[in-house]
């Protein structure tokens, strides 16, 4: 079970804190750091000092780690062109190696977008689509090729299709817990399925909706990595597991009917559940990204366990 770390930097964290966290979940062995793409908090939370772009931070860490994998769930596509996207994510991952990975999803967060001015559609799912389709396609490219697309939404016409990214092939996220359209665009495009803040039935359901279309499409269910992303409050006691549900302003016993919480041996028969229904990964969301020894006895006591 790969464990990553999933930030939302939105509810109040500048870059020096993320690139504090980023170095702890190196140095801590999780596999991976990501962040959302958000402009707007929510909640109480005030924000303060403000909103950080997803892709500016991941170019600055990019720079500043050398193992973790680097990523977004979910990168909102109403924010960015899809051609544009498609340089952003190949830039930062030549400047890292090769380890980024791109969670793309519609955007459904109407307030940030009246806040900056960008442009809430209507109809979001068919521009994901499109979206999709030009950013791997234009990385998949031929160098020496050209790209063009006609769709709907989006036109291209003979892009040269540069800069590649330095993988081969960028991973490609895509999640949500929609019926039909959703399980088809992932078995489409994805190389990996992430459901967020679900049970573990409607994880199980959603995993074999997105099995089937895998199936269906011709690449075989087992293709697709399926995950999950869960708040996470983990305590050596029941008092340092209340301390860390308070200060991110959440009732423990919600936490362990809806996240990862409660002790370490709890966390981790949890983890175990999902891993028995398909997750081959958990995204753990970090809420209260000041809390460094919070990382450090997960790191110890939780993925020391899950081998």
């Amino acid at each position: 079970m790969d464990l990553r770390i999933f930030t939302e930097p939105q509810q109040g964290a500048d870059y020096d804190t993320l690139l504090t966290v980023a170095k702890a979940t190196e140095d801590l062995g999780f596999d991976a750091f990501f962040r959302s793409d958000h402009y707007v908090s929510m909640g109480s939370a005030d924000g303060l000092p403000g909103p950080t772009d997803a892709w500016i931070t991941l170019a600055g860490l990019a720079r500043e780690t050398r193992r973790i994998r680097l990523g977004t769930l979910m990168t909102a596509g109403t924010f960015r062109l899809p051609g544009v996207l498609a340089i952003q994510v190949a830039q930062v991952d030549q400047m890292s190696g090769g380890r980024v990975e791109l969670g793309l999803g519609a955007g459904w967060f109407e307030e940030e977008h009246r806040a900056y001015g960008i442009p809430f559609p209507k109809e979001r799912f068919g521009r994901l689509e499109e979206q999709l389709a030009i950013v791997t396609g234009l990385w998949g490219t031929e160098l020496g090729k050209t790209f063009s697309y006609d769709g709907e939404y989006y036109q291209l016409t003979d892009s040269p299709a540069l800069p590649k990214p330095a993988q081969d092939r960028v991973p490609v996220l895509i999640g949500g817990h929609g019926a039909s359209r959703t399980p088809r665009l992932a078995a489409r495009y994805a190389d990996e399925f992430n459901i967020p803040f679900a049970s573990l039935e409607d994880s199980e359901r959603q995993f074999g909706r997105v099995r089937a279309a895998a199936e269906a499409a011709g690449r075989g269910a087992d293709a697709l990595v399926y995950s999950n992303a869960l708040v996470v409050c983990v305590g050596k006691d029941d008092a340092e597991v209340a301390r860390r549900a308070a200060a991110i302003g959440r009732e423990v016993e919600e936490l362990k009917a809806n996240g990862l919480a409660g002790s370490p041996a709890e966390v981790v028969d949890k983890i175990g559940r999902y891993g028995a229904i398909g997750a081959s990964r958990i995204y753990l969301q970090v809420l209260d990204l000041d809390d460094l020894d919070h990382l450090e006895l997960i790191s110890a006591q939780v993925q020391s366990q899950l081998g």
